[in-house]
């Protein structure tokens, strides 16, 4: 008996399933035949998407090198500006640097197509300063103002190297009620970028022989020559207006020289800080053999 109804129990079981079928089978095949298109879809999307993200990696590694150099090949230059240009929609890229210089016509374009935002660029000694006694006025450092013309001279203007000494100075000179320039001598090692304002300092004294001797140190140091490119054009900005536009011109002149191939960096900014100095002043007897 029980088998019976077994089997009854199995036929309406068999019949409700298949009304099931009947009623939802459509559904489930549309639903399975969605999830298919579904996955292959996004498969297809994800290549599609690793290619575009592999497309601007390649791009921005040609920007990179293209903006690390510094003559950049012709069809690399090409290809950051056109990058520049039209950037992929999804595309976020950012451009650390330092100064920019404005004349050149990448840097134009970055100017005319991107946002620029200055993060408060150290251009030179004077703005050094200020830093530094606004970040000694902040943290109530007791710098003596031949400290803090002490500490530029010896960082130079790079914000780390300034910031480092800046720390080095507090914890050697903690407790006192001033903070000399001899302390900052004690604590600060001079770095070949700060002679470079050693050779500002003798250009506006006219003094050729003492510029060249900063100058070699500076190079000596590591100092590159576009960095110091950028120093003495910093200078030739501040002769007088009787000497200005001769020595903007030898400045330009040099520069073009420099970034050309067109001689020994070296001699050619020799032969610069000799034309800024202008005419030799009388100099003490012992030095007169250094020119």
């Amino acid at each position: 008996m029980s088998d019976i109804f077994q089997e009854v129990e199995e036929d309406v079981r068999r019949e409700r399933y298949e009304q099931l079928w009947k009623k939802y089978g459509n559904h489930v095949i549309g639903a399975a035949a969605v999830l298919v298109i579904a996955v292959g879809g996004w498969q297809a999307w994800t290549a599609y998407d690793n290619n575009r993200r592999r497309a601007v990696s390649d791009q921005y590694e040609a920007a990179q090198k293209a903006a690390g150099a510094g003559k950049a090949a012709d069809a690399e230059q090409e290809r950051l500006e056109a990058f520049v240009k039209n950037p992929p929609p999804h595309a976020t890229v950012v451009f650390v640097c330092g100064s920019l210089d404005q004349r050149r016509r990448l840097v134009k374009l970055l100017l005319k197509e991107a946002q620029v935002v200055d993060c408060g660029t150290i251009a030179d000694a004077a703005d050094a300063e200020r830093w530094v006694k606004a970040r000694a006025e902040r943290d109530k450092v007791p710098l003596e103002p031949a400290a803090v013309r002490t500490l530029v001279e010896r960082a130079g203007i790079n914000i780390v190297r300034l910031r480092s000494g800046l720390e080095r100075v507090m914890l050697y000179a903690m407790g006192q009620s001033k903070i000399s320039a001899e302390d900052v001598r004690q604590v600060v090692p001079a770095t070949g970028e700060a002679t470079n304002f050693g050779i500002a300092n003798a250009i506006e004294q006219n003094d050729a022989a003492e510029a060249l001797r900063e100058l070699t140190l500076a190079l000596d140091g590591g100092a590159q020559p576009f960095f110091l490119m950028g120093q003495l054009r910093w200078v030739a900005e501040k002769m007088p207006r009787a000497r200005l536009k001769a020595a903007i011109d030898a400045v330009f002149r040099t520069d073009e020289a420099i970034k050309s191939s067109g001689g020994d960096p070296k001699v050619l900014l020799e032969r610069l800080v000799v034309e800024l100095c202008g005419p030799a002043k009388a100099a003490p007897s012992g030095r007169g053999g250094r020119l």
